[in-house]
């Protein structure tokens, strides 16, 4: 495979950045997309996405990029949210571990081309965010957020039963998806292009 352009590596780093925008505002289309205030979006798929096919360290930049984006208040977070108020909220932490999720995923790609490894990332990738995003949710709730009465650390975890399914199926289909784009040089190689240079 060739070496890719700046340009082009840019180009796709902001098209992931807008598809994880677009991926984040389903609830917005669909309200009846959130359970126990945590949306059902499209925005970890994305970020799998991205570091299967961008490759660790453009990918996980990428979900950076996304995160400072909606930071300085473009409404680019779920339900068109936006701001650096953003950062208290309790499902902030989903979006910082975009950048990790897209980092990990694209590293283990990067170790192996096969698609079991494809799938592999993109499930630790998934793991990664519910891990990373439900335990932020637990501390906001008990430290600086209103919780809910009764609220405990489990009831967290039953809060994101409702996504899992889909999530869990969504990981496996960014793998395939990924690989099969991989077979048409569409995947960034960045580490073996790296060492040919």
């Amino acid at each position: 495979m060739t070496r890719q352009s700046h340009v082009m590596k840019l180009t796709f780093g902001a098209m992931f950045v807008a598809l994880t925008a677009i991926g984040a505002n389903i609830t917005s289309i669909v309200p009846f997309l959130v359970v126990g205030g945590v949306p059902i979006t499209l925005q970890t798929f994305f970020a799998i996405l991205a570091g299967l096919v961008l490759g660790s360290r453009l990918g996980a930049f990428a979900m950076f990029a996304y995160m400072l984006l909606g930071l300085v208040g473009v409404p680019v977070y779920a339900q068109f949210g936006g701001g650096f108020s953003s950062i208290l909220n309790p499902t902030f932490g989903f979006i910082i571990s975009f950048i990790i999720v897209a980092y990990v995923a694209g590293w283990i790609r990067e170790k192996n081309d096969n698609l079991v490894s494809y799938i592999i990332a993109a499930l630790v990738g998934f793991l990664i965010n519910y891990l990373f995003g439900t335990n932020w949710m637990y501390m906001a709730y008990k430290l600086w957020f209103e919780a809910p009465e009764g609220f405990t650390y489990w009831m967290a975890w039953l809060w994101m039963l409702p996504p899992l399914p889909k999530d869990v199926i969504l990981a496996i289909v960014a793998g395939i998806f990924a690989h099969r784009l991989a077979k048409h040089n569409v995947v960034f190689r960045t580490e073996k292009v790296e060492k040919a240079a």
